[in-house]
């Protein structure tokens, strides 16, 4: 599944989801007609938190920006959350 795909997962605004076993409040943004999409999602009750920044473009499809935590955690979550609703 490419970042894209993964992306398209994450619901509008805020939303709950499970997540290695623990849960989290996400917020998905979208800024700039939809080209840059923000993530934030913190644990409930805990202390993690997993932020990145999405850059849509036309000719090279998506770019992730991962805020100060590794690339690998940002997509792991991604792929493995599960949303609730």
């Amino acid at each position: 599944m490419g970042l894209g795909e993964l992306l398209a997962r994450v619901p509008d605004g805020w939303s709950r989801t499970t997540h290695d076993g623990r849960r989290y409040g996400v917020t998905r943004t979208a800024r700039a007609g939809g080209r840059a999409v923000s993530v934030y999602a913190e644990e409930l009750g805990g202390t993690d938190v997993v932020s990145a920044n999405v850059y849509l473009t036309g000719e090279d499809g998506a770019h992730l920006r991962p805020c100060e935590m590794p690339t690998e955690k940002v997509l792991a979550f991604l792929r493995e959350a599960t949303f609730e609703g």
